[in-house]
């Protein structure tokens, strides 16, 4: 109502809108999503940071190897080098003299630095005056590896790792999927080993003569070889049948190998159309997962012979 001794008389009501206005909004958002909040911009910055080292981390970098040995390793098994760091004024042995003249060969760059900087170039490793720069390793896609083997020849034969950490036995069983005919290596994105130097050196090259591709989830992956017409056969120690009784080995095939310590994941496991054993001595309870792998493509090498032979 309007005060008394105004000339206009009574006027309507609020329609309720004052009420409404005097309603609280709800709880205080925390300082983090407040916009303009030094709180937030900080966590916004510290989210951008994050991205940037993980996308960092994605990214293939180049590889540096240290020291006299791996350094002369490297070049006699052919690794793909970018660049030959030797170490001004370093006291020149049978193994520098030989590094240098393999990168004089190949038309490899050798670049002198002084101590301090070849010590931060390897982080502080030993590096005894001789380092060398391998550029990231390209993948195949899993599709190529597919492509390849449907475009081969003889019946396809890939080999997939499952948990396989050690570089080590990565380039063994990289080598010996190249001498028993492999179309190609299958990797998963997590808890493998990638082709580092030591990978390469193990392989003694081959890794530069066979795709290897890295698969975002294995078990799909191997799912989908399978519904391209792939049998999948993975070594397991309490496989369903052993070695010698694999008649698939003539089949379009995937190989599966698992780490020594755990063996096939379960989700692999599941994929598989079959699981196969090596028969061994009661004193030795598993073999190294490179030794297993040769085993097995060594059979099917021989049993593709023998029908080839019929």
């Amino acid at each position: 109502m309007r005060k008394p001794g105004t000339k206009k008389g009574a006027v309507g009501g609020s329609g309720g809108q004052k009420s409404k206005g005097l309603e609280g909004k709800g709880p205080t958002p925390r300082a983090t999503v407040r916009p303009g909040h030094p709180a937030q911009r900080k966590a916004a910055a510290q989210q951008k940071a994050q991205q940037r080292r993980a996308a960092a981390k994605d990214k293939p970098v180049a590889e540096l190897v240290a020291g006299r040995n791996p350094v002369v390793e490297c070049l006699r098994a052919n690794v793909p080098t970018t660049a030959l760091y030797v170490q001004i004024g370093v006291d020149a042995d049978e193994r520098v003299t030989e590094a240098v003249r393999m990168a004089a060969d190949r038309g490899i760059s050798v670049l002198e630095v002084s101590k301090p900087e070849l010590d931060r170039l390897t982080g502080g490793a030993l590096h005894q005056g001789l380092s060398l720069q391998m550029p990231p390793f390209e993948y195949a896609h899993p599709d190529d590896l597919l492509r390849a083997a449907h475009e081969s020849v003889e019946p396809a034969l890939l080999v997939a790792l499952d948990g396989v950490t050690d570089p080590r036995n990565l380039g063994a069983v990289i080598r010996s999927a190249a001498a028993f005919g492999a179309d190609g290596v299958l990797l998963p994105q997590r808890r493998s080993a990638g082709i580092t130097a030591v990978a390469w050196r193990t392989s003694a090259g081959t890794a530069a003569k066979i795709p290897v591709a890295v698969a975002t989830n294995l078990t799909r992956t191997l799912r989908q070889y399978a519904a391209e017409g792939l049998m999948v056969v993975g070594l397991d120690a309490d496989g369903s049948i052993t070695v010698d009784q694999l008649s698939l080995a003539t089949s379009p095939l995937v190989v599966v190998v698992g780490s020594e310590g755990r063996g096939l994941s379960r989700l692999v496991r599941e994929a598989c159309d079959e699981t196969v054993s090596i028969p061994m001595s009661a004193d030795v309870e598993s073999l190294n997962a490179s030794v297993a792998a040769g085993v097995v493509l060594a059979e099917v090498s021989r049993r593709r012979r023998v029908a080839g032979r019929t």
